[in-house]
């Protein structure tokens, strides 16, 4: 029994150690990061692998969608890079959407660990660099209808030895960039990240000696498989079936997508079948696999015990089907630079399968994350790449969370602060607040989403990307949808221009503002069962409109703000 003990206590002192070193390998890339956006949103993911792409650990800043990536890239690697030819000190990258990636200007990033002279281990880092070419800056060609329009494509290739970077690949990369001393400096810090994580891992098994090491971390995937299995037991069995629509592509008007999903529970077993989705089309409207298996990861397990930890012992328990071709996985050319809106899709429609299998965990519609370029229409070139969220459904027995969005990714913590980025760009942002009565109404309200206005000093291009701006979020159970939010230019003179959701390079005057305003989630149940003191506090916080209490949820508020407490009750009677 000692010895079980002893076991279980180094696999779990060994889980602690490897998630600090991919957390020090994303803080070393963010530190030593050119871009914006990932120096002030703190956008950096690590993560540590084994030789077959088992995912063992990753940092607490890494977004699923970012470690499925690293993931399902090493057997690509390693298909291209046979294992035998790779030599201490080396380092690969790729950003193949097709081989495991997300899109082109995601740069993955693996360094091999060797044990006793043979490759047993990766260490991989991950961020979205700056500008890799391609039709619109920063990656964010949204009117692409073929990946060549995206940036930029690397297969597996090494990008440095133990004597230095490969300057053929880096001068590649520098001369198809608007930004090449920042791409450039975020290929450093992607390496730097990497090479501090294969030091940890390698004094680690120093430490404990290489077989211990490999049992403690096959002890520690076993362990949460068998959490896995034990959660999804948990489920009551049956087949649960949804889907959810995608607005449109920005390319052909009027032609919106659906991605459909089986979620079939049986015993200690769950399938996520997608079959019937849509194809997949010419437009960015597209995922590749790697994204849409993260999006079915993350849903299924917010239905389980969010204490049973990320890696391979979880991956193995669910059996996710993304039929090849479809709009969940695409393949060459289909461009996957809008791979977030069929993602999100599919998570939005296991949402509510499991909502169906289980009611007091449900969860309504949500307002998803709205991207956006700002960038110099000519040389010197700069870039603002950013995004914004919308509100979160309703939950069962809470409020849906305002402004942050269900996202299998950072949450509102990667949104820059205004000030630095007003320093690195030539604009302004004059207003960052809520909006009123965007969260669908019910018994439970749906989270606020936001106005956000920038005003440019300078000319620019603006690129927008977003979806849930023509049909807001439904809500469930007599829940209301979400409020649909968009973007806009607002002219020197103050005239309000509705921008489609989807534009590529919209040029903007110096002196004109740009607007994003992001979608409210859906409420859930019934507006009237709200009580009356939790509407009223909802139009003290300015979170909810008096006109709003009253037609919404039939709470009649005085010229005091108090309830009038009988024309409340009549008016929920009618």
């Amino acid at each position: 029994m000692t010895g079980v003990i002893a076991d279980d206590l180094t696999a779990e002192v060994l889980r602690n150690a490897l998630v600090v070193a991919a957390e020090e390998a994303s803080i070393v890339v963010v530190k030593s990061a050119y871009s914006t956006f990932i120096v002030e949103g703190s956008d950096a993911s690590a993560a540590i692998l084994d030789k077959d792409g088992r995912l063992i650990a990753h940092s607490m800043a890494t977004t699923l969608m970012n470690s499925m990536a690293l993931s399902v890239a090493v057997p690509y690697l390693l298909a291209d890079i046979p294992v035998e030819t790779m030599r201490p000190g080396d380092v690969f990258v790729t950003n193949d959407a097709y081989k495991g990636g997300i899109h082109t200007n995601d740069l993955l990033i693996f360094r091999p660990v060797f044990v006793d002279g043979t490759v047993e281990y990766f260490t991989a880092t991950l961020i979205h660099v700056s500008d890799i070419g391609g039709a619109s800056a920063g990656g964010m060609a949204s009117l692409a209808t073929e990946i060549f329009l995206e940036g930029l494509q690397l297969p597996p290739v090494r990008i440095a030895t133990a004597d230095g970077l490969e300057q053929s690949i880096t001068g590649i990369l520098a001369l198809n960039s608007r930004t090449p001393e920042k791409v450039l400096g975020d290929v450093r810090a992607l390496i730097a990240g990497a090479t501090t994580a294969a030091r940890r891992v390698e004094a680690l098994i120093e430490e404990h000696g290489a077989a211990r090491f490999a049992a403690g971390v096959e002890s520690y995937l076993s362990y949460t498989e068998a959490r896995t299995r034990a959660a999804i037991a948990e489920l009551p069995d049956g087949e649960y079936r949804s889907s959810y629509v995608i607005d449109d592509d920005g390319i052909h008007p009027g032609q919106s997508y659906t991605v459909q999903v089986a979620v079939t529970v049986e015993g200690d077993r769950l399938v996520l079948d997608f079959a019937g989705t849509d194809d997949q089309v010419a437009a960015a409207v597209n995922a590749s696999l790697s994204q849409s298996l993260a999006a079915a990861v993350f849903a299924a397990r917010c239905f389980l015990d969010p204490t049973i930890p990320m890696n391979d012992g979880c991956l193995r328990v669910l059996d996710v089907r993304l039929p090849e071709g479809s709009l969940l996985n695409a393949t060459s050319p289909y461009p996957c630079g809008g791979r977030f809106l069929p993602a999100y899709a599919a998570m939005e429609a296991v949402f509510q399968a499991m909502s169906d299998a289980v009611p007091e965990r449900a969860i309504a519609a949500s307002g998803i994350l709205q991207p956006f370029s700002i960038a110099a229409q000519q040389a010197p070139y700069w870039v603002h790449l950013a995004y914004e969220y919308g509100g979160v459904g309703a939950r069962h027995g809470k409020d849906g969370p305002d402004a942050t969005g269900v996202h299998f990714g950072l949450g509102r913590n990667s949104v820059p602060q205004v000030e630095p980025v007003e320093v690195r760009c030539p604009f302004v942002v004059e207003a960052v607040e809520y909006l009123p009565d965007s969260g669908g109404a019910g018994r439970w309200r749906g989270g606020l989403g936001t106005r956000t206005v920038f005003r440019l000093l300078a000319d620019a291009y603006v690129t927008t990307r977003g979806d849930r701006l023509r049909t807001g979020p439904p809500g469930r159970d007599g829940g209301r949808p979400g409020v649909p939010g968009g973007f806009y230019r607002l002219t020197a003179d103050g005239v309000t221009e509705r921008l489609e959701s989807k534009v590529n390079n919209e040029p903007f005057r110096a002196g004109e503002a740009f607007v994003v305003e992001t979608t409210g989630g859906g409420g859930l149940g019934d507006p009237h069962d709200r009580p009356a003191e939790a509407v009223r506090a909802d139009v003290l916080a300015g979170k909810v409109s008096r006109a709003a209490a009253e037609s919404a949820y039939g709470v009649v508020l005085g010229d005091d703000l108090e309830i009038d407490t009988a024309a409340t009750l009549a008016r929920r009677r009618s």
